[in-house]
């Protein structure tokens, strides 16, 4: 276990180990190439670069972010002519834009006015592409990719890989950067680096994260609701579940949480625009965005096993209380359907879920009527 000062329960400062610029980016542009069906040198060929570039460029030796705009533009366009899906080029903007917020959080002198993760309120899309070489799993749109055209030759990573070193010592700046970012005028940054710091697997993380909310004090409902819902998340990632049924019973016991609940997912998921604070997650009520996506997403983590099944349970509960509407094409319905007996057999459902539960499968019997 990594040691921590009394004061902070933050490791030493150290050198920093910065690590290469690009490696998130040239891995997923490996992971285009290989889909493309083509060996490095044929895709030099179509790109009109060298082989030594395309292999710098996947191992991150060449950071494809130092490309220059109007450069990376005429490349996404040969990408787009090659056959490249637009999952694949999505994917690739995500990870240049992972790429940029990982060095630029790690640079030593970066204040927090300046720190990127401050810039906007970050969504899964692209949380997933920074996590991933952080210890995270593959991006799910990666994961149902088809097997490449070509087998690969001999070993090959599986992910973009930061070495524990780069890991340890981006875990560590997540950690001062949130200890330094306190005051309303710093809290989106704080919360982001939180969250960050809350992916480490440490032993101490959860102490860690736990000493921090016992330091905050928001001046606000909504900052002290978020503080409460982060922390309860990384614990229930950490194995301790109380916190977050302690979260569902206090935090999302009235209308007030249960809109802010829902406006945290349906951004976190995408439905939302790209926001630059967090003030629209505490609106009066829940909205606008369509929903379906929110549905869908809930639906799938309908699973006994599920580190958040009881807040994913609730959360449906609390959707389909405002958006009826949302069983009435009936893939959702379909999906909770097939999983709420299995829910309702489990030992693992708390009461409250298993009203939650029932309710559910009420409004879905409705739907089908």
């Amino acid at each position: 276990m990594r040691s921590r000062s009394p004061e902070t329960l933050t490791a030493g400062q150290g050198k920093a180990v910065r690590p290469r610029a690009g490696i998130i980016s040239g891995h997923v542009l490996r992971v285009i190439r290989e889909q493309l069906g083509n060996t490095q040198d044929e895709f030099a060929e179509h790109m009109a670069v060298s082989s030594d570039t395309v292999a710098g460029w996947e191992s991150g030796r060449r950071a494809l972010t130092a490309v220059p705009v109007g450069q990376m533009l005429a490349y996404r366009h040969r990408l787009m002519r090659l056959g490249a899906s637009p999952a694949l080029l999505q994917a690739l903007e995500r990870a240049l834009e992972a790429d940029v917020l990982l060095t630029g959080a790690l640079e030593e002198n970066t204040t927090a006015a300046d720190n990127p993760l401050g810039f906007m309120v970050m969504q899964r899309d692209l949380i997933e592409v920074l996590a991933w070489p952080l210890g995270g799993p593959e991006p799910e749109y990666l994961r149902s990719l088809p097997s490449p055209p070509r087998p690969r030759r001999g070993p090959s990573p599986a992910g973009p890989e930061l070495t524990a070193t780069d890991r340890t010592h981006f875990f560590n700046k997540m950690r001062r950067t949130a200890e330094a970012a306190r005051g309303d005028a710093h809290f989106l940054l704080r919360r982001q680096a939180l969250y960050l710091a809350g992916l480490d697997d440490q032993e101490d993380t959860r102490e860690w994260l736990a000493h921090q909310q016992r330091t905050e004090r928001p001046s606000d409902w909504l900052s002290n609701w978020l503080n409460f819902r982060s922390v309860a998340m990384v614990s229930a990632r950490h194995g301790d579940p109380d916190r977050l049924a302690y979260f569902i019973d206090t935090a999302l016991s009235d209308d007030a949480g249960q809109a802010a609940n829902l406006n945290y997912w349906a951004n976190w998921l995408g439905e939302t625009p790209l926001q630059l604070s967090d003030d629209f997650i505490a609106a009066p009520a829940a909205g606008p965005w369509p929903g379906h996506k929110l549905l869908d997403h809930l639906a799938k983590g309908l699973n006994p096993e599920h580190g958040y099944v009881d807040l994913n349970i609730h959360s449906v509960w609390s959707l389909l209380q405002i958006r009826s509407n949302l069983l009435r094409s009936g893939v959702a319905a379909r999906t909770m359907h097939d999983r709420l007996t299995v829910l309702l057999d489990s030992s693992e459902i708390s009461p409250r879920g298993r009203r939650e539960l029932e309710s559910i499968r009420y409004a879905i019997r409705l739907s089908e009527a």
